[in-house]
């Protein structure tokens, strides 16, 4: 029997099949397909009816190959959302978190509830694009759509409820809203009001490995497939790429690497003291009632989002060309803090980063190789720079970092990621969030006992690379000057 699992990336989707045979986990990709955001006038949106007619696809390429499917689950990026009316339909393509709406809208909200409050009832780290400020936005632009809406579900719920006509709210994508309170383990009720948000729209929280409906009767009919189980694994897809960490000890640190960079650990309770606070960190639900004490890193979107710029500009280039410019380029010439405001929204990248190097007093880089590696040094700077604020919160030492995520093809990032560091990097499965859903998928049939029993079956089924520091006291000079340049 196979499992399938759609993974929905910020820029790409895959569906992909997993076998458990003997131990092992055996992958396939057997459907991947683009994400890209569709600007309609001022405002950005998901396509997500093209996001379900690819789930679909994928649902068609696995009866097609002759697959009886046990179970399926869905995990995609956190925060953003649907909303639908009293007869169940779809108000509107959901808007894109880096939509521009939002702006300024989360200091409206500390006018009236202080962000000290916010956070020790929620846990949760403080970014303009969170639901409760998408809410809030829509609420204060008195949009038409929160008259009609009936229900409000998160991406993965969304999509879910496409697939069974059933609504349910994930625990792990659920904690990301800023409205979920972990100590009462259930929507912060008392904020929602607060917010005068319905609390109507805030159903019934599940958590990871709960099956959640089947495929419902019209789709079965229209795709000649049989009442498939949906199950809610973790939904976010950090939660998932977490789940797949093949660490072997509970003490571990894990950056999840790709269109963001999520780093953190995972730990029993969340972390919600003033120190939390006061740097900004997260606690985000995962597997079995854990949470993720972890920090937004900007990630890979600034170099993807300079590839797109020079492509607008008629230079097309594949990422394994840009890293080999970056190679050539010299080093620790510029650095940029990668989670500044001017990097979030899209645009002409490149520029953005002279426009930072000029304001910050540096020369700005001149080539694209010099741009390239600006952005991957200033990343693995920024990385040993929250690497050892996770230390510091949690209260532990970590032997090394665990990189999961399609980032870790990157592997000039991994090496100065250890370099700058100090200490090693095991970098892999690349299909973390993937593996993830799929691993929760097994747990919850009782193929797999638990995540434990999960991590040791990924760690024998999957390369993991190790990469050691070298050039120790470099680092650790330019280092110096990246907090200088950046003020952290």
């Amino acid at each position: 029997m196979s499992i399938l699992a759609f993974d929905l990336g910020a820029s790409s989707g895959r569906a992909m099949l997993g076998r458990l045979t003997d131990t092992k986990m055996e992958v396939e990709e057997l459907h991947r397909f683009g994400n890209d955001p569709v600007q309609v006038g001022d405002r950005l949106h998901w396509d997500i009816l093209r996001l379900y007619y690819e789930i679909k696809q994928g649902l068609l390429k696995a009866k097609h190959q002759g697959e009886t499917l046990q179970s399926i689950g869905i995990d995609s990026w956190a925060v953003d959302f649907g909303l639908l009316n009293s007869q169940g339909e779809l108000l509107g393509n959901p808007y894109h978190y880096r939509d521009s709406h939002t702006k300024g809208k989360m200091e409206e909200v500390f006018a009236d509830i202080p962000a000290a409050e916010i956070f020790a009832r929620t846990g949760i780290q403080f970014l303009p694009f969170n639901t409760i400020y998408q809410l809030y936005a829509l609420q204060h632009a008195k949009s038409p759509l929160l008259r009609e809406a009936d229900r409000f579900l998160m991406i993965p719920d969304l999509l879910r409820y496409f697939l069974t006509g059933e609504m349910h709210h994930e625990f792990s994508n659920a904690t990301t809203t800023q409205l979920y309170n972990p100590k009462q383990q259930d929507w912060d009720r008392e904020l929602i009001q607060k917010l005068r948000f319905p609390v109507s729209w805030f159903g019934s929280i599940v958590y990871p490995g709960t099956q959640v409906g089947q495929i419902r009767a019209s789709l079965r009919d229209e795709l000649a497939i049989p009442a498939i189980p949906v199950m809610a694994v973790a939904e976010h897809d950090t939660g998932s790429a977490v789940a797949a960490v093949p660490a072997m000890n509970k003490s571990f640190a894990y950056l999840s690497c790709g269109t963001w960079s999520l780093m953190g650990t995972e730990l029993d309770e969340p972390v919600i003291n003033e120190h939390a606070l006061r740097l900004n960190f997260t606690n985000e639900g995962g597997i079995h009632g854990s949470y993720r004490l972890l920090k937004n890193i900007m990630g890979l979107w600034i170099l993807q989002e300079s590839r797109r710029a020079w492509e607008r500009n008629g230079r097309r280039y594949e990422f394994a060309e840009l890293v080999h410019m970056a190679i050539q380029a010299p080093a620790f010439t510029a650095f940029i803090d990668p989670d500044d405001p001017m990097f979030l929204h899209p645009g002409d990248m490149p520029a953005q980063i002279r426009a930072y190097c000029l304001q910050t007093g540096q020369q700005a880089p001149e080539s694209l190789g010099a741009t390239v590696r600006c952005i991957l040094e200033s990343l693995a700077m920024k990385y040993r720079y929250t690497f050892h604020l996770t230390e510091q919160l949690a209260q532990k030492s970590f032997e090394g970092l665990h990189m999961v995520g399609g980032g870790i093809h990157n592997k000039l990032l991994c090496q100065w990621t250890s370099n700058a560091i100090g200490k090693p990097v095991w970098a892999g499965p690349a299909e973390g969030s993937a593996i993830g859903n799929l691993a929760v998928q097994w747990i919850a049939s009782g193929e797999l006992s638990d995540i434990w029993e999960a991590r040791n079956v990924i760690r024998d089924s999957f390369q993991v690379d190790t990469y050691e520091p070298r050039h120790a006291d470099e680092w650790d000079q330019a280092y110096e000057h990246f907090l200088q340049i950046t003020r952290l």
